[in-house]
């Protein structure tokens, strides 16, 4: 699966450090956005582009560390670095126990924050990622029959062919042919292959 570039999103009440940092990720190819509050960067719309959160701590208005803890029901699943003049333990603490991937306080080294945005971005990537291979497989499963769907739920519990036959009040050779047809749209090579596909979407 090819993803769109990469984006880096930047929230900072700080003018002068919106600026330094666009300038430094764009120094090394990333593309950015940056934003003077959370309520600018919920505003903007975004892609499915895979893509990390540099936040600041304390901001007028919302906080970077109580947005952090709203995102996932705003339906932002972006991985965090946090950035702060104004950092303690406790505080870093509590960012990496909710899921930052990075807490660095200013004055910080460039290559730390570009260490840590690259990491969330492939953290991202293969989230997105994962998210269509289980939307591919969820559709290969809607393409199956209401009879077909019955013999592999059965069939991946260890059933044998004339074991869901009895179940089912179907012939064996049904059995047979709707499990033939399942294999084929599901795309699974064997029936190990199909118990690992079943498993991935939740059975």
């Amino acid at each position: 699966m090819s993803l769109a570039e990469p984006v880096v999103y930047v929230v900072d009440d700080d003018a002068s450090v919106r600026a330094a940092l666009e300038d430094l990720l764009a120094s090394v190819g990333l593309e950015v956005r940056v934003f003077g509050s959370t309520r600018e960067f919920l505003a903007f719309p975004r892609g499915d582009a895979p893509g990390c959160l540099v936040l600041d701590v304390r901001m007028p208005g919302q906080s970077g560390m109580d947005f952090q803890r709203q995102m996932a029901e705003l339906g932002v699943a972006l991985p965090v670095v946090f950035i702060t003049g104004h950092g303690d333990i406790a505080m870093g603490v509590e960012a990496m126990k909710n899921g930052a991937l990075e807490f660095l306080t200013k004055p910080f080294r460039d290559q730390d924050l570009l260490d840590a945005i690259h990491a969330g971005i492939d953290q991202d990537r293969c989230r997105l990622q994962g998210a269509a291979r289980l939307a591919g497989l969820r559709a290969r499963w809607a393409s199956l029959s209401a009879g077909e769907q019955e013999v592999v739920r059965l069939v991946v519990q260890g059933l044998l062919n004339k074991q869901v036959a009895a179940e089912l009040g179907i012939s064996e050779i049904t059995v047979k042919v709707r499990r033939g047809h399942a294999m084929r749209k599901m795309q699974a090579t064997s029936l190990a292959d199909l118990v690992r596909l079943t498993a991935q979407l939740g059975f």
